[in-house]
Protein backbone atom coordinates (compact mmCIF):
# COMPACT_ATOMS: atom_id res chain seq x y z
CA UNK A 1 0.00 0.00 0.00
CA UNK A 2 0.84 3.72 -0.09
CA UNK A 3 1.85 5.32 2.87
CA UNK A 4 1.03 8.96 3.90
CA UNK A 5 3.63 10.29 6.85
CA UNK A 6 2.28 13.41 8.91
CA UNK A 7 5.33 15.12 10.44
CA UNK A 8 2.71 16.18 13.14
CA UNK A 9 -0.58 15.79 14.51
CA UNK A 10 -3.05 15.07 11.05
CA UNK A 11 -5.51 17.46 12.73
CA UNK A 12 -2.99 20.75 12.08
CA UNK A 13 -2.72 20.26 8.61
CA UNK A 14 0.51 20.62 7.33
CA UNK A 15 3.02 18.75 4.92
CA UNK A 16 2.83 14.84 4.03
CA UNK A 17 5.85 12.50 2.79
CA UNK A 18 4.62 9.88 0.27
CA UNK A 19 6.03 6.82 0.71
CA UNK A 20 5.55 2.80 0.28
CA UNK A 21 4.81 0.64 3.58
CA UNK A 22 2.96 -3.03 4.00
CA UNK A 23 4.33 -5.80 6.25
CA UNK A 24 5.38 -8.44 3.63
CA UNK A 25 6.98 -5.74 1.61
CA UNK A 26 9.22 -4.46 4.18
CA UNK A 27 10.12 -7.81 4.91
CA UNK A 28 10.73 -8.48 0.88
CA UNK A 29 13.03 -5.03 0.80
CA UNK A 30 14.63 -6.22 4.05
CA UNK A 31 15.87 -9.55 2.18
CA UNK A 32 16.59 -8.32 -1.08
CA UNK A 33 19.10 -5.55 0.61
CA UNK A 34 20.40 -8.74 2.10
CA UNK A 35 21.69 -10.01 -1.00
CA UNK A 36 18.63 -12.97 -1.15
CA UNK A 37 16.38 -13.42 -4.49
CA UNK A 38 12.65 -12.17 -3.39
CA UNK A 39 9.27 -12.36 -5.25
CA UNK A 40 6.46 -10.36 -4.02
CA UNK A 41 2.78 -11.92 -5.04
CA UNK A 42 -0.38 -9.32 -4.73
CA UNK A 43 -2.42 -6.80 -5.76
CA UNK A 44 -2.46 -3.49 -6.32
CA UNK A 45 -4.64 -0.87 -7.83
CA UNK A 46 -4.47 0.51 -11.63
CA UNK A 47 -3.83 3.98 -9.90
CA UNK A 48 -0.66 5.97 -9.77
CA UNK A 49 -0.30 4.62 -5.87
CA UNK A 50 -0.04 1.40 -7.64
CA UNK A 51 2.37 2.50 -9.66
CA UNK A 52 4.42 3.71 -6.85
CA UNK A 53 4.08 0.56 -4.92
CA UNK A 54 5.26 -1.60 -8.35
CA UNK A 55 8.00 0.82 -8.87
CA UNK A 56 9.36 1.24 -5.46
CA UNK A 57 9.92 -2.60 -4.76
CA UNK A 58 11.14 -3.14 -8.35
CA UNK A 59 13.75 -0.54 -7.42
CA UNK A 60 14.71 -2.41 -4.54
CA UNK A 61 15.70 -5.51 -6.46
CA UNK A 62 11.82 -7.60 -5.89
CA UNK A 63 10.71 -9.81 -8.44
CA UNK A 64 7.41 -8.39 -9.81
CA UNK A 65 6.29 -11.11 -12.46
CA UNK A 66 3.71 -12.19 -10.53
CA UNK A 67 2.65 -9.14 -9.08
CA UNK A 68 -1.20 -8.22 -10.12
CA UNK A 69 -2.68 -4.52 -11.41
CA UNK A 70 -6.39 -4.60 -10.62
CA UNK A 71 -8.52 -3.42 -13.41
CA UNK A 72 -11.97 -3.38 -11.92
CA UNK A 73 -11.84 -0.13 -10.21
CA UNK A 74 -10.51 -0.97 -6.73
CA UNK A 75 -7.75 1.59 -5.09
CA UNK A 76 -4.46 0.89 -3.80
CA UNK A 77 -4.76 0.25 -0.10
CA UNK A 78 -3.19 3.65 1.69
CA UNK A 79 -2.08 4.21 5.28
CA UNK A 80 -1.32 7.44 7.25
CA UNK A 81 0.99 7.47 10.35
CA UNK A 82 1.49 10.74 12.66
CA UNK A 83 3.43 11.05 15.37
CA UNK A 84 2.24 11.31 18.76
CA UNK A 85 4.20 11.13 21.76
CA UNK A 86 8.23 10.38 21.30
CA UNK A 87 8.21 7.44 19.27
CA UNK A 88 4.86 6.63 19.59
CA UNK A 89 2.95 6.69 16.28
CA UNK A 90 -0.76 6.57 15.25
CA UNK A 91 -1.48 4.30 12.09
CA UNK A 92 -5.26 5.55 9.92
CA UNK A 93 -5.75 2.38 7.99
CA UNK A 94 -7.91 3.11 4.24
CA UNK A 95 -7.88 -0.69 3.31
CA UNK A 96 -11.48 -1.21 3.16
CA UNK A 97 -12.40 -2.28 -1.00
CA UNK A 98 -8.68 -1.95 -1.77
CA UNK A 99 -7.25 -4.04 -4.59
CA UNK A 100 -4.82 -5.90 -1.96
CA UNK A 101 -8.47 -6.90 -0.15
CA UNK A 102 -9.38 -8.80 -3.38
CA UNK A 103 -6.36 -10.87 -3.74
CA UNK A 104 -7.04 -14.40 -4.87
CA UNK A 105 -5.49 -17.92 -4.81
CA UNK A 106 -4.90 -17.69 -8.09
CA UNK A 107 -2.85 -14.38 -8.40
CA UNK A 108 -0.33 -15.73 -5.24
CA UNK A 109 -0.23 -19.79 -5.44
CA UNK A 110 1.85 -19.60 -9.16
CA UNK A 111 4.36 -17.35 -7.71
CA UNK A 112 5.40 -20.40 -5.55
CA UNK A 113 7.42 -21.69 -8.10
CA UNK A 114 9.97 -24.74 -7.99
CA UNK A 115 12.77 -23.70 -5.99
CA UNK A 116 11.10 -21.26 -3.48
CA UNK A 117 12.73 -21.57 -0.06
CA UNK A 118 10.32 -19.47 2.20
CA UNK A 119 6.63 -18.34 2.58
CA UNK A 120 6.65 -15.22 4.12
CA UNK A 121 2.74 -14.25 5.26
CA UNK A 122 1.44 -11.85 8.00
CA UNK A 123 -1.63 -11.65 10.20
CA UNK A 124 -2.48 -8.38 8.41
CA UNK A 125 -3.57 -9.71 4.86
CA UNK A 126 -6.31 -12.18 6.24
CA UNK A 127 -7.80 -9.06 7.93
CA UNK A 128 -8.55 -7.27 4.64
CA UNK A 129 -11.30 -9.51 4.01
CA UNK A 130 -12.60 -13.02 3.26
CA UNK A 131 -10.82 -13.46 -0.27
CA UNK A 132 -7.76 -12.37 1.15
CA UNK A 133 -8.23 -14.37 4.24
CA UNK A 134 -9.05 -17.68 2.04
CA UNK A 135 -5.85 -16.64 -0.08
CA UNK A 136 -3.23 -16.57 2.98
CA UNK A 137 -4.40 -20.20 4.07
CA UNK A 138 -4.03 -21.83 0.54
CA UNK A 139 -0.82 -20.08 0.21
CA UNK A 140 0.16 -21.64 3.36
CA UNK A 141 -1.52 -24.83 2.77
CA UNK A 142 0.54 -25.23 -0.94
CA UNK A 143 3.78 -24.24 0.67
CA UNK A 144 3.51 -26.71 3.27
CA UNK A 145 2.89 -29.45 1.16
CA UNK A 146 5.53 -28.80 -1.26
CA UNK A 147 7.99 -28.50 1.56
CA UNK A 148 8.43 -24.80 1.58
CA UNK A 149 9.17 -23.25 4.96
CA UNK A 150 6.23 -21.13 5.97
CA UNK A 151 6.56 -18.38 8.73
CA UNK A 152 3.99 -16.37 9.51
CA UNK A 153 4.27 -13.19 11.25
CA UNK A 154 1.19 -12.50 13.82
CA UNK A 155 1.15 -8.72 13.30
CA UNK A 156 -2.01 -8.06 15.19
CA UNK A 157 -3.91 -4.64 13.81
CA UNK A 158 -6.64 -4.03 16.37
CA UNK A 159 -7.70 -1.54 14.26
CA UNK A 160 -8.33 -3.71 11.04
CA UNK A 161 -10.05 -6.57 13.04
CA UNK A 162 -11.17 -7.99 16.64
CA UNK A 163 -9.48 -10.62 18.19
CA UNK A 164 -11.96 -12.97 18.22
CA UNK A 165 -12.12 -12.54 14.68
CA UNK A 166 -8.19 -12.80 14.29
CA UNK A 167 -8.29 -16.08 15.98
CA UNK A 168 -10.67 -17.24 13.56
CA UNK A 169 -8.65 -17.37 11.16
CA UNK A 170 -5.23 -17.63 12.48
CA UNK A 171 -5.33 -20.52 14.37
CA UNK A 172 -6.50 -22.86 11.05
CA UNK A 173 -3.16 -21.56 9.81
CA UNK A 174 -1.11 -23.08 12.75
CA UNK A 175 -0.58 -26.55 11.01
CA UNK A 176 0.56 -25.01 7.78
CA UNK A 177 2.92 -23.34 9.90
CA UNK A 178 6.76 -23.65 10.37
CA UNK A 179 8.06 -20.24 11.91
CA UNK A 180 5.64 -18.37 13.84
CA UNK A 181 6.52 -14.64 15.10
CA UNK A 182 4.76 -12.93 17.67
CA UNK A 183 5.05 -10.27 20.05
CA UNK A 184 4.45 -11.28 23.47
CA UNK A 185 1.17 -10.00 23.81
CA UNK A 186 -0.08 -11.32 19.98
CA UNK A 187 0.31 -15.10 21.38
CA UNK A 188 -3.12 -15.86 22.90
CA UNK A 189 -4.57 -14.70 19.30
CA UNK A 190 -3.63 -18.34 18.10
CA UNK A 191 -4.52 -19.96 21.22
CA UNK A 192 -7.23 -22.31 21.95
CA UNK A 193 -7.12 -21.02 25.37
CA UNK A 194 -6.05 -17.15 25.33
CA UNK A 195 -5.26 -17.02 28.56
CA UNK A 196 -2.22 -19.60 28.68
CA UNK A 197 0.76 -17.89 30.54
CA UNK A 198 4.04 -18.09 27.93
CA UNK A 199 5.48 -21.07 28.44
CA UNK A 200 2.25 -22.96 28.18
CA UNK A 201 1.40 -21.26 25.12
CA UNK A 202 4.56 -21.88 23.57
CA UNK A 203 4.62 -25.71 24.15
CA UNK A 204 0.94 -25.76 22.27
CA UNK A 205 1.94 -24.23 19.45
CA UNK A 206 5.39 -26.43 19.28
CA UNK A 207 2.90 -29.59 19.96
CA UNK A 208 0.26 -27.92 17.35
CA UNK A 209 3.66 -28.44 14.09
CA UNK A 210 5.03 -25.36 14.78
CA UNK A 211 8.53 -25.47 14.40
CA UNK A 212 10.23 -22.61 15.98
CA UNK A 213 8.28 -20.09 18.12
CA UNK A 214 9.87 -16.48 17.84
CA UNK A 215 8.79 -13.69 20.49
CA UNK A 216 9.90 -10.49 19.98
CA UNK A 217 10.05 -8.24 23.20
CA UNK A 218 10.54 -5.13 21.90
CA UNK A 219 13.10 -2.90 23.29
CA UNK A 220 14.15 -6.12 25.42
CA UNK A 221 15.26 -8.45 22.50
CA UNK A 222 13.39 -11.51 21.16
CA UNK A 223 13.55 -15.35 22.72
CA UNK A 224 13.31 -18.61 20.10
CA UNK A 225 11.75 -22.00 21.63
CA UNK A 226 12.17 -24.90 19.10
CA UNK A 227 11.83 -29.08 20.43
CA UNK A 228 15.87 -28.62 20.95
CA UNK A 229 15.71 -25.35 23.69
CA UNK A 230 15.29 -21.88 23.84
CA UNK A 231 17.73 -18.79 22.84
CA UNK A 232 17.19 -15.37 23.88
CA UNK A 233 19.22 -12.21 22.82
CA UNK A 234 19.10 -9.04 24.02
CA UNK A 235 18.41 -5.49 21.40
CA UNK A 236 21.29 -4.02 20.42
CA UNK A 237 21.30 -0.54 22.18
CA UNK A 238 20.28 2.37 19.81
CA UNK A 239 18.67 6.06 19.70
CA UNK A 240 15.33 5.19 19.12
CA UNK A 241 13.75 7.88 16.16
CA UNK A 242 10.57 5.25 14.58
CA UNK A 243 9.33 1.77 15.66
CA UNK A 244 7.78 1.73 12.34
CA UNK A 245 9.07 -1.36 10.40
CA UNK A 246 11.27 -2.81 13.39
CA UNK A 247 9.26 -5.93 13.52
CA UNK A 248 9.43 -6.65 9.67
CA UNK A 249 13.41 -5.48 9.62
CA UNK A 250 13.59 -8.10 12.73
CA UNK A 251 11.75 -10.95 10.28
CA UNK A 252 13.83 -10.51 7.78
CA UNK A 253 17.01 -10.49 9.23
CA UNK A 254 15.80 -13.84 10.98
CA UNK A 255 15.03 -15.58 7.62
CA UNK A 256 18.27 -14.25 5.81
CA UNK A 257 19.84 -15.74 8.80
CA UNK A 258 17.73 -19.45 7.89
CA UNK A 259 17.97 -18.57 4.12
CA UNK A 260 22.29 -18.76 5.19
CA UNK A 261 22.22 -21.69 6.87
CA UNK A 262 22.73 -20.12 10.36
CA UNK A 263 21.66 -21.68 13.49
CA UNK A 264 19.33 -19.92 15.51
CA UNK A 265 21.61 -18.16 18.14
CA UNK A 266 23.54 -16.61 14.85
CA UNK A 267 19.71 -15.66 13.20
CA UNK A 268 18.88 -13.97 16.51
CA UNK A 269 21.78 -11.77 16.00
CA UNK A 270 20.89 -10.83 12.44
CA UNK A 271 17.40 -10.23 13.60
CA UNK A 272 18.36 -7.67 16.28
CA UNK A 273 20.76 -6.18 14.47
CA UNK A 274 18.46 -5.11 11.40
CA UNK A 275 15.87 -4.45 13.83
CA UNK A 276 18.35 -1.77 15.58
CA UNK A 277 18.78 -0.43 11.68
CA UNK A 278 15.10 0.27 11.27
CA UNK A 279 14.75 2.16 15.15
CA UNK A 280 17.29 4.03 14.17
CA UNK A 281 15.85 5.46 11.40
CA UNK A 282 12.80 7.11 10.30
CA UNK A 283 10.32 5.51 7.70
CA UNK A 284 9.05 1.76 7.44
CA UNK A 285 11.88 0.40 5.53
CA UNK A 286 14.46 3.32 4.29
CA UNK A 287 16.69 2.12 6.91
CA UNK A 288 17.02 -1.22 6.40
CA UNK A 289 20.53 -2.26 6.53
CA UNK A 290 22.74 -4.12 3.10
CA UNK A 291 24.71 -7.20 4.07
CA UNK A 292 27.78 -4.97 4.32
CA UNK A 293 26.43 -2.38 6.64
CA UNK A 294 25.62 -5.48 8.97
CA UNK A 295 29.17 -4.53 11.23
CA UNK A 296 28.19 -1.14 11.28
CA UNK A 297 27.03 -1.67 14.88
CA UNK A 298 30.31 -3.24 15.96
CA UNK A 299 32.42 -0.03 15.05
CA UNK A 300 33.60 2.10 17.67
CA UNK A 301 31.30 5.68 18.30
CA UNK A 302 31.92 8.03 16.50
CA UNK A 303 33.32 6.25 13.58
CA UNK A 304 33.55 7.45 9.94
CA UNK A 305 33.51 4.62 7.30
CA UNK A 306 36.01 6.21 4.39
Amino acid sequence: MAALRAHGALRMGGSLGLSVAGAESNVAIGLARLGHQVRWAGRVGADELGALVLRTLRAEGVDLDYAVTDDSGRPTGLLLTEPRLGTLTRVSYYRAGSAGSAVTAADVLPALASGSRVLHLSGITPALGPSAAETVLAAATTARDAGITVCLDINYRSRLWTADRARAALRPLLVHTDLLVASEDELPLVLEQPEAGETEAVKSLLDAGVQEVIVKRGAHGATVVTADGTADRAARRVDAVDLVGAGDAFVAGYLSGLLDGADVRARLDRAVTTAAFAVATRGDWEGFPTRDELGLFDEPDGTTVR
